[in-house]
C-alpha cells in the first residue's frame, strides 16, 4: 500500500505506484482527500490539517485488508511519504503489515501507539529534516530493536525534506533517493517474500 504525501495523489504518487506495479507489486494507493490535490504548499498543509487521521488510520486499514481478502495478497507492506510516512505508521499500529517504509515522516507524539507496531520498519529521513522529528524516530527505533523488532533510521548527509521527491528539483537528491530505493525494495523483497 503506497501513502501520498500532504499534496495529495499528485502524479509524483502514481509514478512511484507505477514502479512498484512494473516490478510485479499489487499496489493499492488510496485517496484519503478524495480527489482533491494541490501543488500550493498553503492548500497541502489545509488540507493535511482538515485530514481525520483516525479515520485516515481506518481507510488504511481496511485497505490493507481489501489487498489481503479481495486482492488475495498473502503479505502486505505500506510504504508512505511525508505525511503518508507518518500514516504508514500508523496504518502499522492498526492493521496487521508485514513490514513498513516512511520516507521522511513519523507521527507526531500522542497520533499513535507506535509501541504496537510488531512489522520490521525503515524509516529514511534527509540530515536538514524540518517537519518531524528525527530524535523521537531514533528513540523509537532503539525501543523496537530492543524489544526485537528490527528497525532502522537512516539519515541522508545534504538532503532535507522530500528528497525522493524528482518532481521538485528544489528538494530532489538524486543520491539519496536512489539508495532509499534500493533499500526500500530489499526490505520488502525480504518480508515480503513467500516463505
Amino acid at each position: 500500500m503506497l501513502v501520498q504525501e500532504w499534496w495529495g495523489l499528485v502524479p509524483h504518487i502514481e509514478d512511484v505506484a507505477q514502479r512498484f506495479a512494473a516490478l510485479g507489486y499489487t499496489v493499492l494507493a488510496p485517496d484519503l482527500y478524495r480527489g482533491k490535490k494541490t501543488v500550493d504548499a498553503e492548500e497541502a498543509s489545509h488540507l493535511m490539517h482538515g485530514l481525520d487521521f483516525g479515520r485516515a488510520a481506518q481507510e488504511l486499514a481496511g485497505a490493507v485488508e481489501h489487498l489481503r481478502t479481495a486482492c488475495g495478497c498473502e503479505r502486505v507492506a505500506v510504504v508512505g511519504f511525508c505525511m503518508g510516512g507518518a500514516l504508514a505508521m500508523i496504518a502499522s499500529s492498526v492493521a496487521r503489515v508485514d513490514a513498513y517504509v516512511a520516507y521522511y515522516g513519523f507521527p507526531p507524539a500522542g497520533a499513535a501507539d507506535v509501541a504496537k507496531i510488531a512489522a520490521p520498519g525503515l524509516i529514511f529521513f534527509g540530515e536538514n529534516e524540518n517537519f518531524f522529528s528525527v530524535e523521537d524516530a531514533r528513540a523509537f527505533a532503539d525501543s523496537q530493536t530492543a524489544r526485537g523488532v528490527a528497525t532502522e533510521v537512516r539519515i541522508y548527509p545534504g538532503a532535507g525534506h522530500a528528497f525522493f521527491n524528482d518532481t521538485r528539483p528544489e528538494v530532489y537528491v538524486p543520491s539519496a533517493a536512489a539508495d532509499t530505493w534500493t533499500r526500500t525494495l530489499a526490505h520488502l523483497g525480504t518480508h515480503l517474500a513467500h516463505a
